[in-house]
């Protein structure tokens, strides 16, 4: 109790003059707690979403019908619509998301990865139903972090169920405009096209998210020629945490791409899968772009690095001037010093402007000396 009573002394202030002197911004410790805490071995426990919501899209060449529900149970009539359906589930809460899986035959271990957190991408076909997982990825201009949200996507015959953690924001728009075009592909094609469109809408906002860390980079780029100072590696290291996020999401949806191209599932259309090879073109070069930003991250730091190390040079090279510069003085001042009887011209009349002129004139030489053999 008398520990506790101390911690609780000796963090709070602490914490206070930390968040006025902005150190937790500047190095980050907080984020590399949120990359790190993942640990497969231990059942992370979710929050409940406070409010769930529902929208069905029921669509063939035809017809589009649009519902938003705030109970997920009303969803449950467009299993037999003889149309496609799109359900896009906003929020995340357990007897939901089993109601819903329950009514179109997923299976329970789908379930457990939908309820997942931080699940790596993947790519499974589990009793005639093909689920994908993944991350969309966000870019927070304000913090300068990349966010995730995972998104389930389960394809079945002619139905498509994605359920997304975050009711606030997807990057699924320009489905839903191409959606209520009537003679867009995605209204004449199977269910595989529109998970293939979502797909590629989730890939294709990487690049955006790319394109803005990027931007980044380019400025602090500048910084640490301009400025290697303390705050500049600190960006250095918050940018290289970030990439690590970035890899992490990307890295996996390859594999989860190239699962489906390699499927055999009845689910996909032969001509569906020239379509999923876009998209794995798509995501090979997402993932080859963050390889340069890593490279070009520890071409920073080295020449962070070198920066440092060549104004230690510089500072190095002009106290070793001013010492050679000073030496002659000092040799001459501690000779003429000396405590004997007998030295010559120590009770000359012009020993002391003798000894100044030398004092004064071998620095000179030394300089004119230096700047000829371009010391400096």
């Amino acid at each position: 109790m008398v520990r506790n009573v101390i911690k609780n002394t000796i963090t709070k202030p602490t914490r206070k003059y930390m968040r006025m002197l902005g150190l937790n911004t500047l190095f980050g410790t907080d984020r590399t707690k949120e990359i790190l805490s993942i640990n497969p071995t231990v059942m992370p426990q979710r929050e409940e979403a406070r409010e769930v919501r529902a929208y069905v899209y029921d669509f063939d060449a035809t017809h589009l019908e649009e519902h938003e529900f705030n109970n997920v149970e009303a969803c449950f009539r467009f299993r037999h619509s003889n149309r496609i359906s799109w359900i896009n589930v906003d929020g995340l809460r357990k007897s939901d998301v089993e109601a819903v899986c329950n009514s179109y035959s997923v299976h329970p271990l789908l379930i457990e990865d939908i309820l997942s957190i931080n699940q790596r991408p993947k790519m499974d076909e589990v009793e005639g139903v093909l689920f994908c997982l993944l991350n969309m990825l966000y870019f927070n201009n304000q913090d300068g972090t990349v966010e995730q949200e995972q998104i389930s996507i389960v394809l079945g015959k002619d139905f498509v169920i994605s359920f997304q953690e975050d009711a606030s924001r997807d990057v699924f728009n320009p489905l839903r405009d191409k959606l209520h075009m009537a003679n867009s592909k995605l209204r004449q094609r199977s269910a595989d096209y529109l998970c293939y469109t979502m797909l590629d809408l989730i890939v294709d906002n990487y690049f955006v998210v790319m394109e803005k860390l990027g931007e980044r980079i380019e400025e602090l780029e500048e910084q640490v020629i301009r400025n290697s100072n303390n705050r500049a590696l600190a960006r250095i290291s918050a940018l290289r945490k970030e990439q690590i996020i970035l890899k992490r999401n990307i890295a996996p949806v390859r594999d989860l791409v190239n699962g489906i191209i390699r499927s055999e599932s009845d689910l996909l259309d032969d001509r569906t899968t020239k379509y999923f090879k876009d998209v794995y073109d798509h995501i090979m070069q997402a993932y080859d772009l963050s390889e340069n930003y890593r490279d070009i991250m520890i071409n920073m730091q080295d020449l962070y690095i070198n920066n440092v190390n060549l104004k230690m040079n510089e500072v190095m090279k002009v106290m070793a001037i001013v010492t050679c510069l000073m030496a002659p003085a000092t040799v001459i001042g501690g000779i003429f010093g000396m405590n004997f009887d007998k030295i010559p011209y120590l009770h000359n009349d012009y020993g002391f402007y003798i000894a100044m002129t030398l004092m004064l004139s071998i620095p000179v030489y030394m300089l004119w000396v230096f700047r000829k053999r371009g010391w400096f």
